[in-house]
């Protein structure tokens, strides 16, 4: 989740839906039709258009980028013919458009939607607060009806990554509002399946798109069935009522003896942490901050939460990432939390909680209604917190009850970004970000951090990319605005019905365009 994401990309899991108590289909559910399927997800987006966010980090069924990535992560083209053309200055890249390529309404792409696209998003009128992404575009233009030429302000290392950023029609959107226009719920896309219908807080259905240039997908109808509660989905999928659906860990282990079923695991870039707000009188404290990093148990939550689905979090990028700074791993030091906050002033007072200058060291914790997961890791640092003198109370509310509370009180957030860790470091920690929508939602300042994240992204040489986010990973050690806690796996559940299916490293984002449907127009009919 980084940025205002959790609300607009494909269906981040961090919103809660609300739970459809309806069968999501027309009895279909459960495997009778080898072309249809119905996935249950947490969650559903507030808008299905790329110009506000959805979708843009690859993956929408509705619609293609430029490029798009295989399983491994690695860049192919999509829309495009062929990789970019770059310069050797690393200013310049040009994308050549695949040929024949039409919306769903008939029209041909043409490098002016590209163009198009790319123009409203970085419109500061545009309602997109992911726009600090494209922040290395100084100009996109057309040459011709096929070629898209992007000038960069400085060599952006991983540019080609943002280009898998959906396309939409000119012709459609353009003249709308991309605020608030019909084109947020009635999307015209080239992608291999168009939106059929979308009854919000219950389901959305899709259909094949017949004339789709990568070849008509064999499953004719997915139906994503929005189902908030963890126990429900599980409930449904054993029911019959969903053919498959994302569950925690423990949930899904109850379905290992079902032989009509398959599951399937995703390492991530996805973790669960807390924002520590500095403008908070108690977690503004920096030795508040380092105490509850140290105090915190976090092989323990992996073990007992997620059994073992996961790995512990020592920053915002997992341990076998190959931009992680070795050395930063630490387990819990209870005695190094208590001798933080006894040097900081914080002693020792009614029922075992610290106070210093008359101000109690206890603070909220808020975490999402219905997320069970989100739950338990809150009540473990909580605990935790308390065998170190702090006490955090922990709240469930929903999103719209959070949102306006994230500037004082802390949240159990859910973030991550696979590929290049600009991609979701910049929007978390940049003090530039801080208070703007979810972005950088502790409100975290620090110089050291900021010069890292800009030299990250300003520099196109690996190695001094490499010492600068090695340097801001143990910055967050020594000066914590979030407590990062465990890198989560996803576990998703699936009637044995179709062949093809594979999962990718996933970032926080999933359910609608991850897990083993991120190439759902690849699947085929098992015979």
């Amino acid at each position: 989740m980084t940025v205002r994401r959790i609300r607009t990309a494909a269906a981040a899991a961090i919103l809660t839906g609300v739970a459809a108590c309806s069968a999501p289909g027309n009895g279909t559910g459960g495997g009778e039709a080898a072309d249809s399927v119905v996935i249950g997800v947490a969650s559903e987006p507030d808008t299905l258009s790329p110009l506000l966010g959805y979708g843009k980090d690859g993956n929408s069924k509705i619609f293609d980028g430029l490029l798009a990535r295989d399983a491994s992560l690695k860049l192919r083209p999509a829309l495009a013919k062929a990789l970019p053309e770059v310069t050797a200055d690393g200013l310049t890249y040009t994308y050549t458009l695949r040929d024949g390529v039409k919306f769903s309404d008939g029209k041909p792409l043409s490098s002016a939607d590209v163009v198009f696209t790319y123009d409203t998003i970085l419109d500061a009128k545009t309602n997109n607060t992911n726009r600090s992404e494209l922040d290395a575009i100084k100009d996109v233009r057309a040459a011709g009806d096929d070629k898209v030429v992007f000038t960069l302000k400085y060599p952006y290392a991983p540019f080609a990554g943002r280009t898998v950023l959906p396309i939409v029609p000119e012709h459609v959107a353009g003249k709308q509002d991309p605020n608030t226009g019909s084109f947020n719920t009635k999307p015209v896309g080239t992608g291999p399946y168009l939106l059929a219908s979308w009854s919000k807080g219950e389901k959305l259905t899709f259909k094949a798109n017949p004339n789709y240039w990568g070849g008509a997908p064999k499953v004719k109808k997915v139906t994503m069935a929005i189902i908030e509660d963890d126990d429900v989905r599980a409930t449904r999928l054993r029911s019959g009522d969903l053919d498959g659906a994302i569950l925690p860990p423990n949930l899904a282990a109850t379905f290992k003896n079902d032989k009509a079923k398959k599951t399937y695991d995703a390492k991530t870039y996805d973790f669960r942490t807390v924002t520590l707000p500095q403008e908070n009188k108690v977690t503004g404290d920096r030795a508040i901050r380092q105490a509850l990093d140290a105090a915190v148990d976090r092989q323990a939550m992996v073990d007992k939460i997620l059994d073992g689905a996961g790995r512990p979090a020592y920053g915002p990028l997992p341990v076998d990432d190959p931009w992680f700074a070795k050395g930063i791993e630490r387990k819990q030091d209870l005695t190094k939390a208590r001798r933080v906050l006894d040097e900081a002033g914080w002693k020792s007072g009614e029922g075992g909680i610290r106070a210093k200058d008359g101000q109690r060291a206890s603070f909220t914790l808020l975490y999402p209604s219905g997320d069970k997961v989100r739950q338990d890791h809150a009540l473990a640092y909580a605990s935790d917190a308390k065998k170190a003198g702090i006490e955090v109370k922990v709240e469930s509310a929903t999103w719209e009850v959070i949102e306006p509370r994230m500037k004082t009180d802390a949240v159990l957030a859910g973030f991550g970004s696979s590929g290049d860790p600009d991609y979701g470091l910049y929007t978390l920690l940049h003090s530039s970000l801080a208070g703007d929508g979810f972005n950088n939602m502790a409100r975290y300042d620090d110089p050291v951090v900021d010069k890292a994240l800009d030299t990250g992204r300003h520099s196109s040489d690996t190695t001094a990319r490499k010492a600068a986010y090695d340097s801001l990973q143990r910055e967050l050690v020594k000066n914590p605005g979030y407590t990062f806690l465990t890198h989560i796996d996803h576990v998703y559940v699936l009637a044995d019905r179709w062949e093809g299916l594979t999962t990718q490293v996933e970032p926080h984002e999933h359910g609608f365009a991850s897990g083993p449907w991120w190439n759902l127009e690849a699947w085929q009919p098992k015979k």
